[in-house]
């Protein structure tokens, strides 16, 4: 069967080449979404290595929380650019899935992390979710699950208010933007439990420490985070 299918792969590709998600060079077999020479250049943060990182120091002093970290460095000028906007606006869950699987290979290999009961995906307002048509944080969520071999939680979780976009918003209107706008349901899902809250771009950090805040507030847990990226500006 692989035999009689080769011809006619190889005739989809000569007319819709498979082509790089990160830098729009043709890919060639045995690679997905990424290039091999754009996964390779991806500038990781080795953050999961390092409790005492840029990321963690974003939270001091605002939410507890076990640890904080994100995959890879994400600046404007950046060829991942094109990665995150496709997840997050082209409908490219896929992309969420990969880049989370390959993230979570590293999160379960380090110490810091061994502890996780569960993974939760920060939330979208249903409205903005029905609107896009997935969360892309959950994608991320799937993909970092696969590899850490942990289950996936979105019932404990609610966006209670449509509130604005967080681009292109400074710290004070992203704090504003985001104020008491998380609630947590069936408690007892996440009680006594190390929880791993799952987010895309860490920015300024007040989305997810006011949702890290809101399940502390109502919940005898324990919180960490891990975000795709981590925006340098």
């Amino acid at each position: 069967m692989k035999k009689i299918l080769a011809p006619f792969k190889y005739f989809i590709d000569l007319l819709y080449p498979q082509v790089c998600d990160a830098c729009g060079n043709p890919l060639v077999d045995g690679e997905q979404l990424v290039c091999s020479y754009c996964r390779y250049e991806i500038p990781l943060t080795n953050f999961w290595n390092s409790p005492d990182n840029p990321a963690a120091e974003l939270f001091l002093g605002k939410v507890e929380l076990e640890q904080v970290s994100s995959f890879f460095y994400f600046t404007k000028s950046s060829r991942y650019r094109q990665l995150m906007h496709k997840l997050k606006y082209k409908g490219r869950k896929d992309i969420g899935v990969f880049l989370g699987r390959l993230y979570g290979k590293y999160l379960s290999e380090s110490s810091l992390y061994g502890s996780i009961d569960v993974i939760i995906p920060l939330p979208l307002h249903p409205k903005r979710q029905a609107k896009r048509g997935y969360n892309q944080s959950e994608e991320i969520a799937k993909g970092i699950g696969m590899s850490m071999e942990k289950p996936i939680i979105t019932d404990v979780l609610q966006r209670n208010v449509y509130a604005e976009t967080q681009t292109n918003k400074n710290r004070m209107e992203r704090w504003k933007n985001v104020e008491n706008v998380f609630s947590v349901i069936n408690r007892e899902r996440l009680s006594g439990r190390h929880v791993l809250l799952v987010d895309d771009i860490l920015t300024t950090g007040a989305t997810l420490e006011t949702c890290a805040n809101a399940i502390l507030k109502e919940v005898s847990c324990k919180i960490s985070i891990a975000t795709l990226a981590f925006a340098v500006y």
